[in-house]
């Protein structure tokens, strides 16, 4: 009785350790928490005729090696992709008179044409409102005492000026007309996003480059994205790079705004890039204040790789392209010298830098789950003693 009580103890002992190496065996295969396997990757296994990628329906990404030659391809693409549009650079056209602008006339020698004006002044109890002067109506038109109606939409102020002078030459002889827009409210363009004062922003006799819009909307704030500014002209958007047109030698005052443009400056934290993994601080990096940013500079903000779960030699970043098709490209950050290639390879919005851990540290995350199975597995073996 006594021996088949000791075997069956016995017999338990062992299936309680099988147990336990089969647990720790399994668990090696499949790790807890994200890592990425390079085997899998470049030398997918084939089950039945598909590969392993093709049976969980996770498709295969190549992988590309951080190196001087992948920077050098990477700069000659965006050299050739990178290009401002040509029909933002435009000659200013002089100001024209339109609908809503304000003038201010004088007929010289004639002080009751002087009363006239000043009986059309009011005042001004909302930004909105004309200031004093002669209103020009959606029509286009002004209405002048002793002159009538005279069309002046679409000319200038001195062809305006001279047609006016002719008009009155009915009732005077040889009139001194000084005609001169009081207010400009016919054309406007809208600043928006990481501005000081966005709004509405009138167009006057001084062109408006890109310039003299930032300008008068009181400036960037801190946190706007000078190289992804967006123009949006008659329902097509522009991308505006500043930083790169000020590389370039390129002078940004000429883009010049055009009536009903709308000039939107984004946030740099609408382009961050997401960095995970074995890093101190997991978080979203921010590009700089001329748009760029660095695998250093994210890596940098996220408080560096952690020196005691971290593998520097498996550091991925994963990205995503419009177009359906994924990029991962690997840096081997072992040696110091690395990081050179890792301050050179520029991010974009919406990239994923990944940290992997190490495999002791895998192993270790492992046994730390399997442990309590393990001990309870013992105790019970202990007690069926």
């Amino acid at each position: 009785m006594k021996s088949s009580i000791t075997k069956t103890r016995t017999s338990l002992c062992r299936l309680v350790a099988f147990g336990a190496a089969s647990a720790v065996l399994s668990g090696c295969a499949i790790a807890p928490g994200m890592n990425i396997n390079r085997n899998d990757l470049e030398n997918p296994v084939t089950t039945g005729g598909q590969t392993q990628q093709q049976v969980s329906q996770e498709p295969q990404i190549p992988v590309n090696e951080i190196n001087v030659d992948l920077l050098t391809r990477m700069r000659e693409v965006e050299r050739a992709t990178s290009s401002s549009d040509a029909s933002l650079f435009t000659k200013p056209a002089p100001y024209v008179l339109g609908p809503g602008d304000v003038l201010n006339i004088t007929v010289w020698d004639h002080p009751e044409l002087a009363a006239a004006q000043a009986g059309t002044s009011q005042t001004a109890t909302r930004a909105a409102d004309p200031v004093a002067g002669f209103v020009i109506d959606q029509k286009g038109d002004l209405m002048f005492p002793y002159a009538g109606r005279v069309h002046v939409a679409g000319l200038s102020a001195e062809d305006a000026q001279a047609i006016l002078a002719k008009a009155l030459t009915k009732s005077f002889v040889e009139p001194q007309v000084t005609l001169r827009v009081a207010s400009y409210r016919a054309a406007q363009v809208y600043v928006d996003g990481e501005i000081h004062t966005p709004g509405l922003q009138p167009i006057n006799d001084i062109p408006m480059g890109l310039y003299e819009a930032i300008s008068r909307a009181g400036g960037f704030s801190p946190s706007a994205d000078q190289s992804r500014m967006v123009l949006v002209r008659e329902g097509v958007s522009h991308s505006i790079n500043l930083s790169q047109l000020l590389e370039r030698g390129q002078n940004p005052s000429n883009i010049v705004l055009r009536n009903g443009d709308v000039l939107r400056v984004p946030a740099r934290d609408e382009n961050g890039v997401f960095v995970m993994g074995e890093v101190n601080k997991p978080s979203t990096a921010v590009p700089m204040r001329n748009g760029k940013l660095t695998l250093a500079d994210a890596l940098a903000q996220a408080g560096s790789v952690t020196a005691n779960s971290s593998d520097p030699g498996q550091v991925y970043v994963i990205r995503g392209a419009t177009n359906g098709q994924s990029w991962l490209f690997h840096l081997d950050a072992k040696s110091p010298v690395s990081m050179v290639l890792a301050n050179q390879f520029e991010l974009q919005p919406h990239d994923v830098v990944y940290v992997d851990s190490s495999n002791l540290v895998r192993l270790s995350r492992i046994l730390s789950l399997l442990m309590p199975a393990i001990n309870a597995g013992l105790t019970a073996a202990v007690v069926a003693k």
